[in-house]
């Protein structure tokens, strides 16, 4: 019996075939299609708020919040747990007190970490380094009358203008906040808020707190939807959707009792454990389990495969 002869590869037609002109065309409509999509859809790049932007964009507001960091009346210096012992400060739920609990555990000393030690740390004119020296002799009572007089004084003053306020004894506060503006302005404060000893310089917690505890970031904040009253959580800059998926956490906060609650950030976190816990033991849990054998929803869904077995 005679074997079936293979047809030599060149006995099939063939045809010219540009794999470097399809690789091209489909690079560039790839790359078009990107960046078009991208142009309309995707989050805007918002410039980040740094010590730097805000010392420039709101400098009254940098001053009058230096000056509460060296009173001891900022957000920072109160907040307690996990930067600072504060009696009483922390939130709770019910008679448990989590922060406190956990205990300080990133120290921070907003006068201290904020404002006196980068002036120490930068070179100093002479009247700065007077200022210093006249801040340290001080008692921490004169430190506190200085500080609160200075920032009753800027209250009053026009717009917290430093240079429109009334004349006072302010001791070395006015010099010192002063300086720390320069170096704020200069861009050298950021850097100097970072913790130091590593090498990857992502520590951004004490730039944050001092931040905070302005207006400045807050005001940005509301401008772009992102508070907790604007449902910020699950919001992105700009207007374009975000975080869907964390709608739940965030609907707490805009009801009562947790949107006006000291404690809300606890209170929601415990509730959004117990649903969580919910979830993962549906499964053992008596008549909840029963639910889609009763609602016979999965017939529905495969009605196909049901049809059949009639």
């Amino acid at each position: 019996m005679k074997s079936a002869q293979v047809p030599e590869s060149d006995a099939f037609p063939t045809r010219r075939y540009d794999l470097v002109k399809e690789f091209t065309i489909a690079l560039a409509v790839t790359v078009l299609l990107s960046a078009g999509l991208a142009g309309l859809f995707s989050s805007p790049n918002v410039p980040p708020t740094t010590l730097a932007s805000w010392s420039t964009a709101a400098p009254n507001d940098f001053t009058a919040t230096a000056v509460a960091e060296l009173a001891g009346t900022s957000t920072s210096a109160q907040y307690g747990p996990p930067y600072n012992h504060v009696p009483g400060a922390g939130q709770k739920i019910g008679p448990l007190g989590l922060q406190r609990a956990a205990g300080v555990r990133i120290p921070v000393d907003p006068a201290e970490d904020f404002v006196l030690r980068p002036l120490r740390q930068a070179p100093e004119q002479p009247e700065v380094t007077a200022a210093l020296a006249q801040w340290n002799a001080a008692s921490a009572d004169q430190q506190q009358s200085w500080s609160s007089a200075y920032a009753d004084a800027l209250n009053k003053a026009p717009d917290g203008d430093p240079a429109k306020a009334a004349p006072g004894d302010y001791g070395p506060v006015p010099v010192l906040t002063a300086r720390l503006l320069t170096l704020a302005r200069a861009g050298s404060l950021d850097g100097q808020l970072l913790s130091p000893g590593r090498f990857y310089q992502t520590a951004y917690t004490k730039p944050m707190l001092f931040l905070a505890d302005g207006l400045y970031l807050s005001d940005r904040a509301t401008e772009q939807h992102l508070t907790g009253a604007q449902w910020g959580m699950m919001n992105e800059t700009g207007n374009y959707p975000g975080q869907a998926w964390l709608w739940l956490s965030t609907f707490w906060y805009q009801i009562d009792p947790f949107k006006s609650s000291k404690n809300a950030d606890a209170e929601i976190w415990a509730i959004m454990a117990v649903l969580s816990l919910a979830l993962i033991l549906v499964p053992f849990i008596p008549g909840i389990r029963s639910v889609p054998r009763w609602t016979r929803v999965h017939r529905l869904v495969w009605r196909d495969y049901y049809r059949t077995r009639r």
